[in-house]
């Protein structure tokens, strides 16, 4: 049997497991295998560290085990970016929550009660208030709540990062499609590459997304895609600069976020779909996204569109991830998938659950929701 470890899909999940394996030195060879590394829901993301403005009632444990991973954050990115040498554009002013009209008020009437009853902090703001915090923002904006702590990170830079930190650390990379998790005697053997090679490992991490299911009989059904359309907008000479905190919005039941970049850009989201895997950017879902945004930021009419596209977020019947080993799977295959919505947030998280998974020693304690011991209770998602 060959000493490797084979992470199967190249998002920021599954290359973060691949260079927390290789810097653990957990096998002679960390092998790291996608057919376009970096693409997909970790390339179409806001980018948002946001558990408490992303809080709604009834998932709180989503909110616990997004606040864990929050705390992680900040050491986490220090980590990646000592050992890769480049930025990961962690941003560290904060975020606001606002609406428009008095339907969304109440709404956030809920979610600022849900949030002190479970002890968390955001301070409530009249529409004056919130918008000379951030000018950028239109006089539709009604009321809103600043959560300092809820961060943001260049999604982009920090897959260019995570990666050289893997190849830094050893991480060897296959640009191939990897068809399904092979297994002899109750225990994985490796993986079986459409090229029809067979890769041979003692363990397999399976982080391929929204694509998971489908690589092994113990996974069908744990996870689907979730469509989501992303655009990203510049400020041109003479526009109104974009605001420099994350802003979260509510128009008219509907979510829309606006997450700075450096060069006065933005990343406007987002659009969510049960569509299969059909990754065509809508001209309603433009449509909707931008007239929404713009209600909110009324300057970003004068910007300029840089780029529309779509990905698929993993989701699972109960909204969390699946991080460990399934019952009834064979040996040495671990689950890393299902992170949804929060696929960047989750990231530091997951980081010291895969280590601790690879070295046999307990996971951390606020990751038990996450758990694929749970998985035998999951709905078989469509």
């Amino acid at each position: 049997m060959d000493d490797r470890t084979v992470v199967v899909g190249a998002g920021v999940v599954g290359t973060t497991a691949a260079w927390v394996a290789a810097r653990d030195h957990v096998a002679d060879e960390v092998v790291l295998v996608d057919p376009d590394p970096g693409s997909g829901a970790s390339w179409v993301a806001g980018g948002m560290l946001a558990p408490i403005t992303e809080a709604w009632p009834g998932e709180r444990p989503l909110l616990e085990l997004g606040a864990a991973s929050l705390r992680r954050w900040p050491a986490f990115a220090d980590a990646v970016e000592q050992a890769s040498g480049r930025p990961v554009g962690l941003r560290r002013e904060g975020t606001l929550a606002v609406v428009v009209d008095s339907a969304d008020r109440e709404d956030l009437d809920r979610i600022v009660g849900h949030l002190q009853a479970w002890g968390r902090d955001a301070e409530r703001l009249t529409g004056r208030e919130t918008r000379r915090r951030e000018p950028a923002l239109g006089p539709a904006v009604r009321a809103g709540l600043a959560v300092p702590d809820d961060l943001a990170v260049d999604n982009r830079l920090l897959l260019a990062a995570l990666r050289a930190a893997a190849e830094r650390a050893g991480v060897v990379v296959r640009r191939e499609s990897v068809v399904g998790v092979t297994e002899s005697r109750g225990a994985v053997s490796g993986v079986e590459l459409r090229s029809g090679e067979r890769l041979g490992a003692e363990r397999v991490v399976v982080a391929a997304g929204a694509w998971s299911a489908s690589l092994h009989p113990a996974l069908a059904g744990l996870v689907r895609p979730v469509k989501g359309e992303i655009l990203r907008v510049r400020a041109r000479a003479g526009s109104l600069p974009p605001p420099t905190r994350t802003v979260r919005a509510s128009v008219a039941g509907r979510a829309v976020y606006a997450v700075p970049r450096d060069g006065g850009r933005l990343v406007l989201g987002a659009t969510q779909y049960e569509a299969g895997f059909n990754a065509d950017v809508t001209v309603g879902g433009v449509r909707d996204l931008l007239a929404d945004a713009e209600r909110v930021l009324p300057g970003i009419a004068d910007y300029a569109l840089e780029e529309t596209a779509a990905s698929f977020r993993p989701g699972t019947a109960d909204n969390l991830p699946v991080l460990g080993a399934l019952p009834g799977a064979p040996g040495g295959l671990l689950a890393c998938f299902g992170h949804g919505r929060g696929g960047i947030l989750l990231t530091a998280l997951t980081a010291d659950v895969v280590a601790d998974l690879l070295a046999g020693r307990p996971v951390p304690a606020e990751s038990a929701a996450a758990s694929a011991s749970r998985v035998a209770t999951l709905e078989v998602s469509s």
